[in-house]
């Protein structure tokens, strides 16, 4: 991944680089029939809808895995702070 910036008419313009790679998968047809329509139903074109499940699936683990350290790290603070139970009354 690159970050450079180029000037274009006067503004500075900032873009990322990033190298791609293409990886084809085989689906059948109806798990390709649900991306399809699933991607329309966001009017967006179903490579691009398959590209972002793709790019949540594999963040999930890393999220997952900082709120995991970031509770270890300060939950006991906040348990001394704000006490243990949910006081929350919302359905």
């Amino acid at each position: 991944m690159e970050l450079f910036a180029d000037l274009v008419d006067g503004p500075l313009l900032f873009a990322l680089r990033v190298m791609s790679k293409e990886i084809r998968l085989q689906k059948d047809d109806e798990t390709y029939a649900n991306l399809v329509r699933q991607a329309a139903g966001g009017h967006i074109a179903p490579d691009r809808y398959a590209r972002q499940l793709q790019t949540a699936d594999l963040a999930r683990p890393r999220f997952t895995a900082a709120a995991k350290a970031f509770a270890d790290e300060h939950g006991t603070a906040f348990a001394a702070e704000f006490g243990t139970g949910s006081t929350s009354t919302a359905a």
